[in-house]
């Protein structure tokens, strides 16, 4: 057996399919593997030659190219180090703090400050502004379908949801100088909840007005529903909220304890890092748990469409009976 042939024996199948995430995602154990894989954080580390490498790596496997003595496993390491990076829709390298692979260090750090600092209506003001900033961020990088939003759009969401936000925490701030310093501590969690429910929305209003691409199982695209849209911004919403849970309701108690000891009361200033390091070990786990509570190529009904959406669907393509879509993150 010459070289050659043993070459030819051990290149790569062109058949592996790559625009699925290597694990089953019709199970919570499956989803949670690929986005655990998804949300690391190392991800952001990664040089632009090293997210180069591996854009051509996918791009040439897609053409049918496989790249000289690729294996299998290198294979699923660039399609994963692809997908941290570019958007899956509209194929643009996403902003860096945008990425989910970010979301720990950057929520860890602004939800142990807001945590920390929640007393005063300056220290309010600044870290609700900072996390309506980084979410605006988020929401704009992850939002699903290939639809561009106007600066406008973008100005109007960004401004309801930091209003909303400080709005919600200074409210909640009046109401509790009455009562228990512990549940004081548990202002930004309501803040934050009233600001993603204000702030998606809006970063995504063009796909409530217009729709998300829908396609059938082989993705073809069948059109653009504003139902599915509904559908993929409330579980985003569910999502987000649930993340944020227990880094924002596990400390408090913890902290409240603490606080109490000799070693805060001596050196106080350790405050600060023992609420973020708190928060951050919750959202290593709960980021992608919270993640893939629901698939990422969601489906819906043609039942449940628009019904011009239903017709168009049923007289071209009469077999289909669910569509999927992107549900953003």
């Amino acid at each position: 057996m010459t070289v050659n042939t043993i070459n030819m024996a051990a290149e790569l199948p062109t058949s592996i399919n790559i625009k699925e995430p290597r694990w089953d995602q019709s199970t919570f154990v499956g989803r949670a593997k690929h986005f655990f894989t998804v949300t690391d954080p190392r991800n952001i580390l990664l040089t632009n030659e090293q997210l180069a490498n591996s854009h051509k790596v996918i791009t040439d496997y897609r053409k049918g190219i496989v790249s000289p003595g690729l294996t299998e496993d290198e294979l699923w390491r660039a399609k994963y180090v692809f997908d941290s990076a570019f958007h899956p829709d509209t194929g643009e390298k996403m902003i860096l703090i945008g990425r989910m692979s970010a979301q720990v260090p950057m929520n860890m750090t602004i939800t142990g400050c807001m945590m920390t600092f929640y007393k005063t209506t300056p220290a309010v003001l600044l870290w609700q502004w900072i996390n309506q900033s980084f979410n605006a961020i988020v929401n704009y990088t992850n939002r699903s379908g290939d639809a561009p939003l106007t600066v406008s759009q973008l100005g109007t969401a960004y401004v309801s949801a930091t209003t909303g936000a400080v709005a919600t925490a200074l409210g909640l701030n009046a109401l509790t100088k009455h009562i228990s310093p512990l549940i004081g501590r548990f202002v930004p969690f309501a803040a934050v909840a009233a600001a993603n429910c204000i702030n998606i929305p809006l970063m995504r209003q063009r796909e409530l007005k217009h729709g998300i691409p829908i396609t059938d199982e082989n993705d073809n695209r069948l059109g653009e529903s504003t139902n599915a849209a509904k559908q993929a911004i409330s579980q985003v919403v569910v999502s987000r909220i649930l993340m944020a849970s227990p880094g924002m309701a596990i400390p408090p108690f913890l902290m409240n304890h603490l606080e109490k000891k000799a070693f805060l009361r001596k050196f106080p200033w350790m405050s600060a890092p023992i609420q973020v390091g708190l928060v951050g070990f919750c959202l290593v786990f709960a980021t992608p748990l919270c993640c893939a509570l629901f698939p990422q190529k969601s489906s819906i009904s043609v039942s449940r469409l628009e019904p011009e959406l239903q017709e168009k669907i049923r007289a071209n393509n009469p077999g289909v009976e669910r569509v999927y879509f992107n549900k953003g993150l």
